[in-house]
C-alpha cells in the first residue's frame, strides 16, 4: 500500500498526498487526490494519506470482484438511486403524487441511516434488521414513536426500491434484504370501534358549532366529518373526493381513481347514495365556497396557501371537535366512522313493490342486505361486513335513510348535549 501513496510538492512547499489508482479504470480509479472528508485538498499527514489510500483501495478491489465474481457491474449510492427509483415510477404514471411523497419521506430515513452514499449492494438483511431496530424507537412526530404498521411501511419501500435495483443490474436477481428478513412488523389487530347513532350526531354538531382559533388551520370540518358518517368511505378515498364525484341530480357520490390518490381494490370504484342530510351539508359547503371564491377540484382541499393538494392530517382538528363533546383525545378518529356507517346502513330498508290491490302497487319495506352493504363499501364480498357487524351491539331500528340528526338524539344524549352548547359561544 505505501508504494501507491504518492507525496508531491505544492506550492509554498507544503506536502500533498495523492495515490495512484489508474490500474482500477474500469471501477472508476483515476490519480486522486487523498482528502480527509470536508477537506477541500489533499492531506498533508502521511499516516492519514495511507490509511485513506487503503480504504479506496478495498473499494475499487470490491468493485472488481462484483463484477467478476457476481457479474454486477453497475454501483450507485444509495440517495441517488433513491432519486432515480422515484422519478422513474413518477414517469410511469401508476403512483399517486401523494404516494411518491410518503415513499420519499421514508426512504429518507433509510439513506439517513446507512449513508446517502452507501452502496446499495452493500446493504445486508443484518443492515436491514438494524434500520428496523432504529424504526421501533423513531418519533412519529405526536409525542410517541412509529406503530408496528408505519413500520412496515418503511421497510416496504425500501423492499421496493432493492426490486429495481434487481431489475437496473445493481444486485443480483432475486437479491432483497427485506424479503428475506424472517420477522416483519404487522400493523397491530384492533378492536373495530365505531359510534352509535346518537354520538355520531353529538361530534357533527360539535363540528358544525366548532370555531376554530384565528393561528389554526381547520379546514372544512364539519362536511368532512358528514361526508366519513354518511358515505363509509376510507380516509383517503373521502379525502380525495373531487367536486365532479358529487351529483345532486342522481343522488350519489363516487369514488373513482384520480390523480389525487388511488383507491384499494378494483372494487372500491363505486358509487353510493346521496343521503338527504348529507346533500343539505354539502349544497351549502360548496355554495359558500363558490361565493368565497374557493372552489377548485378537490371537495376538501387543504387550507394551507399554495397550490390546491389533498389534506394530509386532520387528527388535530378532529381531537377538538371532539373533546368539545366529551371524548378525549385521540379516542376517536376516522377508521371508526367507517364502521358507524356500517353498523347504520345495515339497519336501512327499503321499499319494494310486491303486489297491487285496488288503491293501486303494494309496498313492502324490505331489510338491505349485507352483499348490498359491502358492495358501497368496496367490497367484493361480505366477509368484511359480517366481522363488523359482530361488533354492533344491541342497537336494532330501521330506517330509510342513514342519518345523524341531532334533534332525534336529544333525550338519549342529556348532559353530554347541554355541556356542549354551554361550550359554545
Amino acid at each position: 500500500m505505501p508504494k501507491r501513496v504518492i507525496a508531491r510538492k505544492r506550492q509554498n512547499g507544503v506536502k500533498r498526498f495523492y495515490a495512484d489508482f489508474r490500474d482500477f479504470a474500469p471501477q472508476g480509479g483515476t490519480y486522486e487526490a487523498l482528502k480527509v472528508s470536508g477537506e477541500r485538498y489533499a492531506t498533508t499527514d502521511e499516516d492519514i494519506a495511507i490509511e485513506l489510500a487503503a480504504r479506496r483501495l478495498r473499494e475499487l478491489e470490491d468493485k472488481r470482484r462484483r463484477k467478476v465474481l457476481l457479474g454486477v457491474e453497475r454501483v450507485e449510492g444509495l440517495k441517488a438511486f433513491t432519486a432515480e427509483h422515484l422519478l422513474q415510477k413518477a414517469r410511469a404514471g401508476k403512483v399517486t403524487a401523494r404516494w411518491l411523497e410518503q415513499t420519499q419521506k421514508q426512504l429518507e430515513s433509510a439513506i439517513d441511516f446507512f449513508g446517502a452514499d452507501c452502496d446499495v449492494a452493500s446493504i445486508t438483511t443484518a443492515g436491514v434488521r438494524a434500520y428496523w431496530e432504529h424504526l421501533r424507537v423513531t418519533s412519529n412526530g405526536r409525542g410517541g414513536t412509529l406503530s408496528n404498521g408505519s413500520q412496515r411501511h418503511y421497510l416496504n419501500s425500501l423492499s421496493g426500491l432493492f426490486r429495481r435495483a434487481a431489475s437496473e443490474g445493481l444486485v443480483l436477481p432475486g437479491y432483497n434484504p427485506v424479503a428475506a428478513l424472517l420477522d416483519k412488523p404487522t400493523g397491530d389487530a384492533e378492536e373495530a370501534k365505531w359510534l352509535t347513532a346518537e354520538e355520531a350526531a353529538l361530534l357533527l354538531e360539535s363540528a358544525r358549532t366548532y370555531m376554530p382559533g384565528p393561528n389554526f388551520h381547520a379546514g372544512p370540518i364539519y362536511p368532512l366529518l358528514a361526508t366519513f358518517l354518511l358515505t363509509g368511505g376510507r380516509t383517503s378515498e373521502v379525502l380525495g373526493l373531487e367536486v365532479d364525484d358529487i351529483s345532486f341530480q342522481r343522488k350519489t357520490i363516487t369514488f373513482r381513481p384520480n390523480e389525487w390518490r388511488r383507491l384499494k381494490t378494483k372494487t372500491s370504484h363505486r358509487s353510493v347514495k346521496l343521503w338527504p342530510q348529507l346533500e343539505m351539508i354539502l349544497r351549502a359547503y360548496l355554495l359558500e365556497q363558490e361565493r368565497a371564491g374557493g372552489l377548485g377540484r378537490l371537495l376538501f382541499p387543504s387550507p394551507l396557501s399554495g397550490p390546491e393538494r389533498l389534506i394530509k392530517d386532520f387528527r388535530k382538528t378532529l381531537d377538538a371537535v371532539a373533546m368539545r363533546a366529551g371524548w378525549q383525545a385521540g379516542e376517536v378518529r376516522s377508521k371508526a366512522f367507517r364502521h358507524t356507517f356500517t353498523s347504520q346502513r345495515l339497519q336501512t330498508f327499503s321499499w319494494v313493490k310486491t303486489g297491487e290491490d285496488d288503491e293501486g302497487p303494494v309496498l313492502s319495506a324490505i331489510p338491505i342486505t349485507r352483499f348490498q352493504v359491502g358492495k358501497e363499501l368496496g367490497h367484493g364480498g361480505t366477509a368484511m361486513v359480517d366481522r363488523v357487524y359482530a361488533h354492533l351491539g344491541e342497537e336494532q331500528h330501521r330506517s330509510e335513510f342513514v342519518e345523524y340528526r341531532i334533534e332525534h338524539h336529544k333525550k338519549a344524549l342529556g348532559d353530554r348535549l347541554t355541556a356542549l352548547q354551554c361550550a359554545t359561544p
